[in-house]
């Protein structure tokens, strides 16, 4: 059973500390790699889980693009948002490397090396949504605008 010692989500649980974030980790009994295992074992709407999405950008930067749960990212919008900059695939070994996550459990906080960050304004219609904690067992509640004070990321259209 994985617990809050596991070190990506002893990082998260730091950061979200420090910037005096209330939500507690929650750390589940069984992986949640997608959406909807997110939303049943929290017990919300798919809408409202905040998906880390990792895309290769330019000079082999990362570019975090946090979307709703029921959302699929068009990337030439994000490609737009980075001024036409060219956009890639990231496999897991890109993932992994630049923001210390595991796919499945990548935190839209406490990267490795800080990220382009794109934020889904469709999150903005819930009160509460619900984003991986550094594991794919771990996850936080979170507020619109604590995500993005937390992140400082843009807020675009993704979809």
């Amino acid at each position: 059973m994985i617990d809050a010692t596991h070190p990506g989500i002893a990082r998260v649980a730091a950061l979200l500390r420090t910037a005096g974030h209330p939500g507690v980790i929650r750390v589940l009994p069984d992986a949640c790699r997608t959406a909807a295992e997110a939303a049943a074992a929290v017990g919300c709407v798919v809408e409202q889980i905040a998906k880390s999405i990792i895309f290769r950008g330019p000079e082999d930067r990362a570019v975090l693009v946090v979307t709703s749960g029921g959302n699929r990212v068009v990337e030439q919008k994000v490609v737009e948002a980075l001024g036409g900059q060219p956009l890639g695939k990231a496999d897991a070994a890109f993932v992994r490397e630049t923001t210390g996550f595991a796919i499945g459990g990548v935190a839209p906080i406490g990267h490795l090396r800080p990220p382009i960050v794109f934020i889904d304004q469709d999150l903005r219609r819930h009160d509460e949504i619900w984003a991986a904690a550094g594991h794919p067992h771990a996850v936080f509640p979170l507020g619109f605008d604590d995500l993005v004070r937390l992140t400082g990321g843009t807020i675009i259209m993704v979809c």
